[in-house]
């Protein structure tokens, strides 16, 4: 039995599998789709795709769009198994000092600096903005994406760019404690920096597109462009449950 987790670079080596193997494949997102590919990468990525039906005997879908977009392409039946998060813990709440991040003081982002992952567009509409919340982006800056990003947006002392943080509990503790948490993403499957955010009990704003929809349903607000986010930062209202009994 051999399981591929995702096609990028594995599905080429099909005919080399081992006989009389039963293949299984976690689909993963479309890679295809992702803008900072090139267009002869984006191709390849294509062809990846379907030689990973074609060599494969069973396929796994994270998403339910990805199972009705395999259905409809491939006519094939993946299994869809979805996964989750671990839910925040007490100890995890309190991993922030009140004078790193104040209660409900803040927006938050946090995505590989990516076209796709809509960090323009969040920030352009934070931007635009009369808001006097401070925004905090995380994530590496260093590659071309993440410079254009900083150079554009480097005269707004309000956008905060923190880099990567690679320690959960401060991570799940900044979620938990933003006024609005901001998910771009809008290629691939189930996200797992969504559900992170979601069992982090965060307040979500997520572009609007079919595999976001899936996830949170109708517990998120959504944006397509930089003037629906104007709207969500100047217009959200959060208020505390205890004082709503």
């Amino acid at each position: 039995m051999i399981i591929i987790m995702g096609y990028t670079s594995s599905s080429v080596w099909g005919s080399l599998y081992p006989e009389r193997s039963a293949i299984i494949t976690n689909m993963d997102g479309l890679e295809w789709k992702r803008s900072k590919y090139s267009k002869p990468v984006q191709n390849f990525l294509k062809y990846a795709e379907k030689l990973a039906v074609k060599h494969s005997q069973y396929y796994v879908s994270d998403s339910m769009v990805i199972k009705q977009y395999l259905a409809r392409k491939y006519d094939i039946n993946s299994r869809y198994i979805p996964y989750g998060a671990d839910m925040i813990s007490p100890i995890e709440r309190e991993q922030i000092t009140p004078a790193e991040a104040a209660k409900e003081d803040y927006f938050l982002l946090m995505a590989r600096m990516e076209p796709e992952n809509n960090i323009e567009t969040i920030l352009e509409g934070y931007n635009q903005s009369n808001s006097n919340k401070p925004f905090k982006v995380l994530g590496d800056t260093g590659n071309r994406f993440g410079k254009f990003i900083t150079h554009k947006f480097q005269n707004d002392s309000r956008i905060e760019f923190k880099g990567s943080i690679f320690d959960t509990g401060k991570v799940r503790a900044l979620q938990n404690n933003s006024y609005l948490y901001f998910h771009g993403h809008s290629v691939g499957g189930t996200n797992p920096s969504l559900l992170e955010a979601m069992a982090s009990e965060a307040l979500i704003a997520a572009h609007n597109n079919p595999f976001n929809q899936a996830v949170l349903s109708t517990d998120a607000f959504y944006f397509s462009n930089p003037n629906d986010v104007k709207q969500l930062v100047e217009t959200v209202q959060r208020h505390d449950p205890e004082k709503l009994w």
